[in-house]
C-alpha cells in the first residue's frame, strides 16, 4: 500500500477574501495553524483586527487588508499587497459574499452581484496573472448549495451562486492544462452571521444536526488543498446531516 501523499501547507502563500467572519475566519485560522502565509481581506477594520489578534494569540501569523472586492480600485490594492506582503500567490480562496433575498431595490442587488460574482471573477483574473508564469496554483471557490436547491425568496443570491458554479466548471477546463487547480466547495446551512437565526438558535440547530459549523468548511478547504498534484477535488458539497433539501 502506498503512503498517503498529502501536500504540506507550510509556507503556502494564500489570499482569503471575506476572511474576517464566519467561514472565511475559520479558514484563515486553520490554514495559519498549518504554517501558511495568510493575507485575509475584509470590509471592516475592526473585524480584521479581531481575527488577526485571535490568530496571533494562538501562536501563528497572518496579515490583513481592509478592502471591498466589489470595487476595481480595491482589487488592485489587494493584489499589490499580495505582491509586497506574500511575494506571490499559491492559493486564492474566493469567499467574500453577501446574503440576499429575492428581487430588491436595484442599488442593493447590484452591490450583491458585484460582490458575490464580479468580485470572484476579478480576483481570479489577478490571481491567474501570478499563477500562470509559475505553472502552478489553486483557485478555491466557496459557493453554496443554493445554486442547486434554488430556494424560494433567495433569487438574487441563487443567481450569484449559480453563476459561480458555471464559472468554475468552465474555468477549470481553461487552466488545468497550465498546472492550475480549480475547486468549488458548496456548503449547505452554516452557522455564520449571514444566517437570519440568532446565535442561540444556530447553536441549537447544530446540536440537532441541522446546521454546520464554519470549522467544517475550513476542514474541507484544508482537505482540498492537501491533495497531491495528480488529484483534483473539483466539486464538494457539504450538508448538515439532517438538511434533506
Amino acid at each position: 500500500m502506498n503512503a498517503i501523499e498529502l501536500i504540506s501547507l507550510e509556507g503556502k502563500r494564500i489570499l482569503i477574501t471575506g476572511g474576517t467572519t464566519g467561514i472565511g475566519r475559520a479558514i484563515a485560522q486553520l490554514l495559519a495553524a498549518q504554517g501558511a502565509k495568510i493575507l485575509l481581506v475584509g470590509r471592516h477594520q475592526e473585524a480584521i483586527n479581531e481575527t488577526l489578534k485571535g490568530i496571533r494569540e494562538a501562536g501563528y501569523s497572518a496579515c490583513g487588508l481592509q478592502a471591498d472586492v466589489s470595487m476595481p480600485r480595491d482589487i488592485e490594492l489587494i493584489f499589490k499587497k499580495v505582491d509586497s506582503q506574500l511575494g506571490g500567490l499559491d492559493v486564492l480562496i474566493n469567499n467574500a459574499a453577501l446574503g440576499a433575498s429575492g428581487i430588491m431595490d436595484e442599488e442593493n442587488w447590484r452591490y450583491v452581484i458585484e460582490t458575490n460574482l464580479m468580485g470572484y471573477l476579478a480576483c481570479s483574473r489577478e490571481a491567474l496573472k501570478r499563477m500562470k508564469p509559475a505553472g502552478a496554483g489553486h483557485l478555491v471557490y466557496i459557493g453554496s448549495m443554493s445554486a442547486d436547491v434554488r430556494e424560494e425568496g433567495s433569487s438574487v443570491y441563487v443567481a450569484t451562486k449559480a453563476g459561480i458554479q458555471g464559472f468554475t466548471e468552465s474555468l477549470r477546463k481553461e487552466v488545468n492544462p497550465l498546472g492550475i487547480k480549480v475547486s468549488l466547495i458548496e456548503p449547505g446551512a452554516v452557522a455564520t452571521p449571514m444566517q437570519p437565526a440568532s446565535p442561540e438558535e444556530q447553536e441549537q440547530q447544530q446540536a440537532d444536526l441541522e446546521m454546520l459549523h464554519a470549522d467544517d468548511i475550513a476542514q474541507a478547504v484544508q482537505f482540498v488543498l492537501a491533495q497531491p498534484q495528480r488529484s483534483d477535488v473539483v466539486g464538494l458539497q457539504i450538508r448538515p446531516h439532517l438538511q434533506l433539501i
